[in-house]
């Protein structure tokens, strides 16, 4: 009888045990959902675009006498184009935050509270790096907001639940777990999503990721293909997008912490070449002149292991953690040199104002060129357009921006772009200027341009100069 009763108080205090890590999930995500829907809100904008198309069905081909009796029916035409997105409420005057892919360029933003409410809204400022944005709703009711969780403490497992305007059918809720942490998908230099399985679509970005407090864990910004939901979506975490968010609150603008370092990872390879314990840390590669790095006495070859008493594991984790450190502050920097540890002070200047970023940064309205010999009108391809366009990561080009009636490619369309030229990559004006000069000096004239056509189609076009 005793054995008896000793196995079965064993069976309870393993079955108790069993229950305590395989939790239920929740019954019902009606009461948090009706709790916070009012908070989150459908985004509409409106912008202006010129494009130019070709009513036929068909295209002249290169030479034809028909493309002169029809040139002017390639007229460019301004539309209006509209998007959709979604967003969520944190102070009760009607700030509103959202991805900034979701209003850029905009013209006219609408936001929708409460699925009937629509209000006129303002750009309070935006943050290409990390594609936050942060609006304000012009009125002077009160608005209920939600909160910030702590995303650090997320765990892969919990419970979530998203709300947004997935193909503008407003309010909707969906739920899911934390897929994984941490995911770098190539987007942005500050990457460290967030990842659910909570269905995400067109029209969700900007949108809220609530855990089961109702506290927004993330910002929804991204699928995987462009499909629509396949059970994998990213979500900016909370911690990273409210440093952000106060900043552009406060100043309009971002000022993120600056080393002056172009850094790599550490291998296998170099980590033994250097008696390192093993691959850990970031490779300096180089270090900018007159850098906050150059001056504490930083050198190409050094590897960085702790940055402000933080651990570096991997070269990625570093542009994160400077970038979210007050500018100004001094820092501890402990690095490895010659085998040893050494530990340098470094005061933290701003990667906005710095010549680093001026440089890689392009022009918020690009200067338009001409390109005499093709006889059109160029501007240099930038980051809004690889985004907007869904360009491959790094494509490089020349948006084309007017063509002349007598172009030898006036069959082409405005927003065509020429991405290689004589099989070079094309990045610059003075780049395809030089190879259209080079030409003429051969007995063909002739060149072999690289173009994405107007719905992203690649194609190669022989072109005979003047």
């Amino acid at each position: 009888m005793k054995k008896f009763k000793l196995f079965f108080l064993t069976f309870i205090l393993l079955h108790l045990s069993t229950l305590s890590f395989a939790k239920e999930g929740p019954t019902s995500f009606a009461d948090l959902a009706e709790k916070l829907m009012p908070s989150v809100v459908n985004i509409s904008t409106t912008q202006t675009v010129v494009t130019s198309t070709n009513p036929f069905p068909f295209q002249f081909p290169p030479g034809s006498p028909f493309e002169d009796l029809f040139k002017e029916f390639g007229t460019p035409q301004e539309r209006k184009a509209s998007a959709l997105g979604s967003g969520f409420i944190i102070d009760t005057s009607g700030i509103v935050v959202t991805n900034n892919h979701v209003i850029q360029g905009a013209e006219d933003i609408l936001v929708r509270v409460d699925g009937n409410k629509e209000y006129k809204a303002k750009v309070l400022g935006s943050d290409p790096l990390s594609d936050v944005a942060v609006l304000k709703i012009e009125s002077k009711e009160k608005f209920l907001p939600v909160k910030f969780g702590n995303s650090d403490k997320a765990r892969i497992g919990d419970w979530v639940i998203a709300i947004g305007n997935p193909f503008g059918l407003g309010g909707t809720v969906t739920s899911g777990i934390i897929s994984a942490r941490n995911r770098d998908i190539g987007m942005n230099r500050y990457e460290d999503f967030i990842q659910t399985d909570a269905s995400i679509n067109v029209g969700n970005s900007g949108g809220p990721l609530f855990d089961m407090n109702g506290d927004v864990i993330g910002i929804n910004t991204a699928i995987l293909g462009q499909s629509g939901s396949i059970g994998i979506g990213f979500a900016i975490p909370s911690n990273s997008a409210k440093v952000v968010i106060n900043q552009l609150i406060e100043f309009g603008e971002t000022k993120r912490g600056w080393l002056g370092v172009r850094i790599q990872n550490v291998s296998k390879e170099i980590a033994e070449l250097e008696k390192l314990d093993k691959p850990r840390g970031a490779l300096v590669a180089s270090v900018a002149k007159n850098s906050p790095s150059d001056k504490a006495g930083i050198k190409a070859g050094d590897i960085i292991l702790e940055f402000n008493g933080v651990l570096i594991k991997e070269m990625k984790e570093l542009p994160k953690i400077v970038a979210q450190t007050e500018v100004g502050k001094v820092v501890k920097v402990k690095i490895w040199r010659n085998k040893k540890e050494l530990i340098k002070k470094i005061k933290l200047g701003r990667l906005e104002t710095s010549e680093d970023f001026k440089a890689s940064k392009p022009s918020e309205k690009p200067e338009p060129s001409k390109i005499d010999r093709l006889k059109i009108t160029v501007r240099v391809l930038n980051n809004d357009d690889i985004i907007q366009r869904k360009l491959p990561k790094g494509t490089t080009g020349l948006v084309i921006t007017s063509i002349d009636s007598d172009s030898p490619i006036n069959y082409l369309n405005i927003n065509n772009i020429i991405v290689e030229a004589q099989k070079k990559k094309i990045r610059s004006v003075q780049e395809l200027n030089r190879i259209t000069e080079q030409a003429m000096t051969t007995s063909e004239k002739t060149i072999l341009i690289v173009i994405y056509n107007n719905q992203n189609q690649r194609r190669y076009i022989g072109v005979k100069l003047d």
